[in-house]
Parts: structure tokens; sequence; C-alpha cells
């Protein structure tokens, strides 16, 4: 779900404090709506729902629309999803398709 300042939220807005060690903030910096954005955040989403729904934040920031916004995460190069909770802060760069990297990238730890 998208508002218009681009954020998506997953998950229930009410979580409990001691569930917040258990949220993750995540921004997905990208350089307009080309081909390679467009699958960075489809392949985000789908990760987003299948290992850390209900528990996460997305935000999705558009540098030819803010270009001063990537200089507070240190950003040279698009797609970069940042990972700021938990810490320790997290990048990885590129369109996410290689899910099993991002899981690790990301820290995402799945079970069986």
């Amino acid at each position: 779900m998208n508002d218009s300042s681009g954020r998506v939220a997953g998950g229930d807005p009410h979580i409990g404090r001691e569930d917040a060690a258990e949220r993750w903030q995540l921004k997905l910096y990208i350089a307009g709506m080309n081909q390679t954005a467009r699958r960075a955040i489809k392949n985000l989403e789908r990760i987003c729902a299948e290992h850390l729904e209900g528990r996460y934040t997305l935000e999705i920031i558009d540098l030819l629309e803010h270009p001063q916004l990537a200089e507070g995460d240190q950003i040279i190069a698009v797609p970069t999803l940042v990972r700021s909770l938990p810490p320790p802060i997290r990048k990885i760069l590129g369109d996410l398709s290689e899910k099993e990297k991002v899981l690790i990238g990301l820290d995402i730890r799945v079970l069986g």
C-alpha cells in the first residue's frame, strides 16, 4: 500500500513495545521508475511479504525527485536498499533479484 509520500507500510501499526526490536525499517533508493527500479520494488515486496510480514516499513525514495536525500545514507548507486533497523545498518545494491543473497545481506534467517 503506497501513500503520497511513497511510503509502503507492512503489517500492523499497533505493534506492542515488546515487538519493537522485531521491526524492520527499509529504504529503497531508486532513480526514476525505470525497469530496474520496478524490478527491485517487486522483488523486495515479495521478500518482505514472505519473510517480514507485519514487521516492516518500506520507504521508496526517488533520487530524481529528492536528490538531497542521497547524502544521509551515502547512496552512490541505485537501486540501493538500506536496512536501518534492526542494527547494524546494511546496504544492498542492485535489483534484488537474487533472493538468497538479499536474505543473507539483510540477515534474515529462514527456518526450515
